[in-house]
């Protein structure tokens, strides 16, 4: 799919950004364990085709489908743009421009980062935003900003009209999540990173082991309140001491897209790592996924230096790793459920913002990776989501650049060859 080969110029890339985006193995105490990947059996490469829908966009980060013709694609500048049947809107549905921080041309991980409609938007017209404003204090960066806006019959959205959800301030631009999906349980699952910088410097255990903050953590909360939102009750750390009760699940870097297994109910995100490893995981109550204790399934002690030594006691390792030969920061994806694309049934697809992509099936108690080539779509662009609509098909977000900048990114469909 892409001309960049695993080499030079993924490590060029990687020491760029530092494993960025532009967006159950329990072992005993001080375990070592081989920093090389066991031979497995790889499945076959499957090659399918793309349909552009536009490549006329700008810095594109998020989709949503509000109806079986039509969707909505989100810009990390603050708009959301619609399109219907194919065709995009000469408007768009809301700006958030003027409600976010400033953002950079070329690299850039801050802004309108993700989207997803209420369950019951049917009815409701309900839909959550993650977004970028100024920070508050002087010692954030910005702050991040979860909240709620609803569609009017006619006309745009008025970005004054939103009820502020959750804010979190973070001390750095960069590592911020910004997935947000709702569960088959109705709850509001909120992916958020350690905080930025890199090898999550902060504190005495960083951030995603520290259990009195957020950051780092994929979090769980009832939006169905007049007020901002609930903790639910099953909640698995509610009434402990010194512990945020909205965190779901905790141990990320940089857990930047995420999906429900329309048919297990399973959680699976993609997580961004720091300089080494990208990963795979399936998110269960209450688990610990190890950063910055590990990255990957290796140790990382915080230097920049995988270590042989580590307690990995209580770790939910991956299901999925690989190198940054192979790609520099894992985007995630979806169990693919659709109609349209047999082969691809069950599997989950995903990819590396570097452009390659691929597929995990399960195979006993093991995930196995294989590739996927796509046909018709240009070479050199880099991937920032997959998304999945109503019938579920998958689509892929490219941007030939780094960030903000270019309006020749696109939207292209999955489709059989």
């Amino acid at each position: 799919m892409s001309s960049i080969k695993p080499g030079k110029r993924l490590r060029q890339l990687s020491l760029m950004t530092g494993g960025i985006f532009s967006w159950l193995t329990i072992c005993s105490a001080n375990v070592g364990f081989n920093v090389e990947n066991k031979t497995k059996v790889q499945p076959p490469t499957i090659t399918l085709k793309t349909q552009k829908i536009t490549d006329t966009l700008e810095a594109l980060t998020d989709m949503a489908f509000p109806g079986k013709d039509e969707m909505w694609v989100t810009e990390q500048g603050g708009k959301i743009w619609p399109i219907k049947n194919g065709v995009p809107g000469k408007t768009p549905i809301m700006d958030l421009a003027s409600k976010m921080v400033k953002l950079n041309k070329g690299y850039e991980e801050r802004g309108l980062l993700g989207i997803t409609l209420s369950p019951d938007f049917n009815s409701n017209k309900k839909f959550y935003v993650f977004y970028s404003r100024p920070a508050t204090s002087a010692s954030s960066n910005f702050t991040a900003v979860v909240a709620e806006y609803i569609l009017p019959e006619t006309g745009a959205v008025d970005p004054e009209s939103g009820r502020i959800i959750l804010t979190v301030d973070k001390p750095d631009g960069n590592h911020n999540g910004g997935c947000l999906k709702f569960g088959p349980d109705g709850y509001l699952y909120i992916s958020l990173g350690d905080g930025g910088g890199q090898h999550d410097q902060h504190g005495k255990i960083g951030n995603g082991q520290d259990m009195n903050t957020l950051l780092g953590k994929i979090l769980r909360i009832d939006v169905n309140t007049a007020d901002t939102y609930k903790v639910p009750a099953d909640n698995p750390f509610v009434g402990k001491a010194n512990v945020r009760p909205e965190i779901w699940a905790y141990g990320f870097r940089n857990p930047c897209r995420m999906s429900f297994d329309k048919v297990s109910g399973q959680l699976f995100v993609g997580e961004v790592g720091q300089d080494l490893w990208e990963e795979i995981d399936i998110v269960r109550k209450g688990a610990n996924y190890g950063w910055r204790i590990v990255e990957g399934k290796h140790c990382h002690n915080n230097e920049n230096k995988p270590d042989n030594s580590c307690d990995v006691r209580g770790i939910t390792m991956p299901i999925d790793e690989y190198s940054h030969a192979v790609g520099i920061s894992v985007m995630g994806g979806y169990v693919y459920h659709g109609n349209k694309i047999p082969v691809l049934k069950s599997k989950y697809v995903f990819a590396d913002w570097t452009g390659p992509v691929f597929y995990l099936q399960k195979a006993g108690d093991k995930w196995l990776r294989g590739n996927i080539k796509l046909q018709n779509i240009p070479e050199n662009l880099k991937i920032t989501g997959l998304n999945e609509d109503r019938d579920g098909e998958l689509y892929i977000l490219t941007n030939p650049d780094t960030g903000p900048g270019n309006k020749k990114c696109g939207v292209f469909k999955i489709v059989q060859k």
